[in-house]
């Protein structure tokens, strides 16, 4: 047999790139990341991206200090050297005074973030860690021991984060972590939970609802596009720099290592809204989020400390109603009624709040405040889009025109800032969510695909010099949005323009230097990089182990079916009838019209080609690589009664995802030769500051 049936098929195209950035965050880099000194650095910023930058500064809010304030509150250990390895080192350029190719409100961001550097106290139960990864381990005390909410990205992350945690508690060193938490189906909330469990075997585990299903399903059909996509966004392939990636939104960046999952024994809200449940004598009230900023997502509060655990349904910024990397679209009016339930619950006594980013807040009306800001602004993007929408405003207009609509309160409060999610996509996300793609321009109706149109574009514009031409002029002047669309479609047309390819190159890269959302200069950056050195090691780590363990086997029939190739499927044709031997689930998978389905079923189909017998257990195993096909079939641990031809038939059809497809047009090899001596600097470690940026001035 050339394949297995599942292991050789799944397992090369299957990447948990699209269930790291689920998040909207990505993984660690693979292990095949560039390891030389001699690392990509961009160009200065423009005399027209310094006055940019310059004059958005004008409307900043900088005499507000508060996030700087409740960040540094509360420091019981700063981290040591093992544990700032993690994640803090590598930012440590970051610095009091803002460079020329890094948005100042973006900045102050990064900033903010890159002073997360140690154990804090939230009160005299809870204790936090941050910096060490994109997200904070939380501790909260229990009867006998300790609970972890949210267990980080990576195993070795956690481990870490943990070991420094009980070293330098005030009190509790020596107790167990009786139970983890995961807040809702992403990778840095579970990422690292074997490292907690190898530390404590006997650590029980609560997940939100349907969060093992939720945290595969949500986007491993289209995993392969979402992990490439994932490495623009989190900029992967990049080493931090003032011309690189600066920060993460939601932290500076995320820990590399290995992506971990342990099963839940148990997972709340499941039968209500609400569900109290006692872990270790502590009194926990869950509410459930789901539809907000996951798909299965709780929040949390413990009415003994009168503290809101709101997951990351808050953090000190404004969210992705629509996550650049690809997902399904967020429900921005929902997200904003799930907020003002926890107002309505528990805004009334709460004096504590925390979360799974960002430092917490502290006093009743603070946390009344910062709730209300949150929840009114998801409810300004949900409502003033569609207002827009309603009134004629078109997909591609709204981001400009919402950005118009913005109150005061809002614009001045900057935990509600477009650090992650911006108004210009988030705007569009609910138009998208309600109305779909198409604007009714019959124009837009139907577009040539894209290279078709970038041929008829530069034929229209007087060709390649033509066009060149007023885009240098235009450069010149900062017109950079109309730059970019111009001179991508000559690239498009015409890869080999190295002079179009160069100036769209410094286009991005000075777009990039403009934006204060993380992603967006992201995006700009590595488009920046690719276009002038071709694609770069480092991009989003594959499948996890635990993470593919636990992928339903509906799932895995789902995957194998986008895989097919409808053209080499259409004259072949069989019904298989799959039976897990220990779950005694029975499934029919048949290929027909050049299409593979498959449905549960409560008995075997009678006349069908042939009947596979197999333990899910050892379906496991093959995507694990611990055993093959032909080991199960020559033990008689899986048996195939009738015509066992199907399985060579999956290996024709199926095909493997390019996982680094090209996402600009790629140089040559000549051209990355050349690029090479002016693009890859020697970069310098700076020393180690005191991550205090002075703006309580």
């Amino acid at each position: 047999m050339k394949k297995s049936l599942l292991a050789s098929i799944i397992l090369p195209a299957l990447s948990f790139g699209s269930i790291a950035g689920t998040n909207d965050h990505g993984a660690g880099q693979d292990e095949h990341a560039l390891t030389t000194s001699f690392m990509y650095q961009g160009k200065p910023a423009s005399e027209a991206t310094k006055a940019y930058n310059k004059a958005f500064a004008k409307d900043l809010n900088f005499k507000d200090t508060t996030s700087f304030q409740e960040g540094r509150a509360n420091l019981i250990a700063p981290l040591d050297s093992k544990t700032s390895a993690l994640l803090a080192d590598a930012f440590e350029f970051i610095g009091e005074e803002t460079p020329d190719t890094i948005n100042p409100s973006l900045y102050r961001q990064a900033q903010m973030n890159n002073e997360a550097y140690g154990l804090y106290q939230v009160n005299e139960n809870i204790f936090q860690i941050r910096g060490t990864d994109l997200a904070n381990m939380s501790l909260v005390r229990t009867d006998n021991g300790w609970i972890v909410f949210d267990p980080l990205t990576t195993k070795e992350a956690a481990k870490a984060s943990l070991e420094f945690a009980l070293k330098n508690l005030p009190f509790g060193n020596n107790d167990p972590v009786v139970a983890m938490v995961y807040s809702h189906s992403h990778a840095d909330h579970f990422g690292g939970s074997r490292g907690v469990q190898e530390l404590f075997p006997d650590v029980k585990v609560y997940g939100s609802a349907n969060i093992t299903k939720e945290m595969v399903d949500e986007n491993v059909l289209a995993g392969n596009a979402m992990s490439r996509r994932t490495s623009y966004q989190y900029g992967a392939t990049m080493v931090p720099s003032e011309t690189t990636i600066v920060d993460a939104a939601l932290s500076n960046g995320i820990a590399k290592g290995e992506i971990t999952y342990v099963l839940p024994h148990h997972e709340t809200n499941h039968d209500s809204k609400f569900e109290t449940v006692i872990i270790d004598g502590l009194e926990v009230i869950f509410m459930d989020a789901s539809g907000t900023e996951a798909v299965s997502e709780a929040v949390a509060y413990i009415p003994s400390m009168k503290t809101i655990w709101s997951a990351e349904v808050t953090y000190k910024g404004m969210h992705n109603v629509y996550t650049l990397r690809g997902a399904k679209v967020r429900n921005a009016l929902k997200w904003s009624k799930e907020i003002n339930n926890m107002i309505q619950q528990w805004g009334g006594e709460a004096e504590f709040l925390f979360g799974a980013h960002s430092s917490p807040v502290w006093k009743n009306d603070n946390i009344n405040d910062f709730l209300k800001l949150q929840r009114d602004n998801y409810g300004f993007v949900h409502n003033q889009s569609l207002r827009l929408a309603n009134n004629g405003v078109v997909i591609q207009d709204i981001g400009w025109e919402i950005e118009k609509a913005l109150p005061k309160s809002i614009k001045d409060a900057w935990h509600t800032n477009g650090y992650h999610g911006t108004y210009s996509h988030n705007a569009r996300a609910v138009y998208n969510m309600y109305l779909g793609f198409f604007d009714m321009n019959p124009a837009n109706l139907n577009p040539l695909p894209t290279k078709a149109e970038a041929a008829k574009f530069v034929e229209y514009m007087g060709g390649d010099k033509a066009i060149l031409k007023r885009a240098n002029a235009d450069f010149a002047k900062g017109e950079y949005h109309f730059v970019a669309t111009a001179l991508n479609k000559v690239v498009v047309n015409n890869p080999s323009n190295n002079d179009a390819r160069n100036l769209l190159a410094d286009t991005y890269e000075q777009l990039g230097y403009q934006s204060e959302g993380a992603g967006w200069r992201n995006i700009y950056l590595s488009g920046a990089q690719e276009l002038r050195i071709g694609r770069q090691a480092g991009a989003i780590k594959s499948a996890s182990a635990d993470v593919i363990a636990e992928m339903p086997i509906g799932s895995l029939l789902d995957f194998i079916a986008i895989q097919v190739d409808s053209i080499k499927a259409q004259n072949y044709q069989f019904e298989v009838n799959l039976v897990l031997l220990d779950t005694k689930e029975i499934y029919v998978v048949e290929l027909a019209n050049g299409n593979l389905s498959s449905a549960q079923i409560e008995a075997e189909k009678p006349g069908a080609t042939a009947t596979f017998y197999i333990n899910q257990s050892d379906i496991v195993k093959l995507n694990l690589k611990q055993t093959s096909m032909k080991a199960l079939l020559d033990s008689k641990a899986a048996t195939i009664k009738g015509d066992a031809s199907f399985l060579e038939i999956l290996a024709k059809v199926t095909t493997e995802f390019d996982p680094a497809f090209e996402i600009v047009p790629l140089p040559s090899d000549k051209v990355i030769e050349a690029n090479r001596a002016t693009f890859m600097q020697n970069v310098q470690k700076p020393a180690h500051n005191n991550r205090h940026h002075g703006h309580d001035k």
